[in-house]
């Protein structure tokens, strides 16, 4: 499970990597530490089929019976299928969750958090999580008013050798090219599940380690 990834690049480098017109780019700050409920920056296709990029808030809402409604921010490569919660999202409403490290925790009191990126000429190479979003229409806490907002979650699967040393149970997608990106917004379910499984491991790094629930590298263009 991923609950803690950062967007450390320019709105700009967000921009040209994933091909938005600047008119359809959402202006936002650095983001060290998007947390779940966090507002952060998706990118998908418009009404019109051109690309936007736009804040959205992570994890989707769970309803829960006679309790406070539950924000789930990952989707199991095993559930998106069969999970009526998942499935009409994933085959109607993806996009590309921008990101440039991640981060899992080894340990408890305290946990030792472990921050993860691409390898590449620059510290912290962009790539994106294939997401999906849908609209919520609801309250987010008990007793709290209804709002109405889009929320996104993105896709996990089996982890790879390196992030298997940190948690041995998940890790979330990873996509870097263009092909991968126009595959998941505009293919079919079954082309973009394709898609769905653990990243190189030799083109990942730890790029930091220690008590640190942020990215400490933010601000870079």
């Amino acid at each position: 499970m991923c609950n803690l990834y950062s967007i450390t690049r320019s709105p700009e480098a967000v921009r040209r990597l994933f091909r938005v017109a600047h008119n359809r780019s959402a202006a936002f700050e650095p983001l060290p530490a998007i947390f779940p409920g966090h507002h952060a920056p998706v990118v998908r296709k418009a009404a019109d089929g051109e690309r936007e990029t736009a804040m959205l808030s992570w994890g989707f809402v769970l309803a829960q019976e006679g309790r406070a409604p539950k924000r789930v921010t990952n989707v199991r490569d095993d559930k998106v299928f069969t999970s009526p919660f998942w499935r009409d999202s994933f085959e109607r409403r993806r996009c590309l969750v921008p990101a440039s490290s991640f981060c899992e925790p080894k340990g408890e009191r305290p946990a030792t958090w472990h921050w993860f990126a691409l390898r590449g000429e620059e510290p912290r190479p962009l790539f994106a999580f294939p997401g999906i979003w849908r609209r919520w229409k609801g309250p987010l806490k008990s007793g709290a008013p209804s709002v109405e907002l889009d929320v996104f979650s993105f896709m996990t699967t089996l982890p790879n050798a390196l992030v298997a040393t940190v948690n041995h149970e998940r890790m979330p997608v990873l996509l870097s090219d263009e092909a991968q990106f126009e595959t998941w917004l505009s293919g079919s379910p079954q082309e973009a599940f394709a898609l769905v499984r653990s990243f190189d491991p030799d083109a990942m790094r730890i790029v930091q380690a220690g008590a640190e629930r942020q990215d400490l590298l933010a601000g870079a263009s």
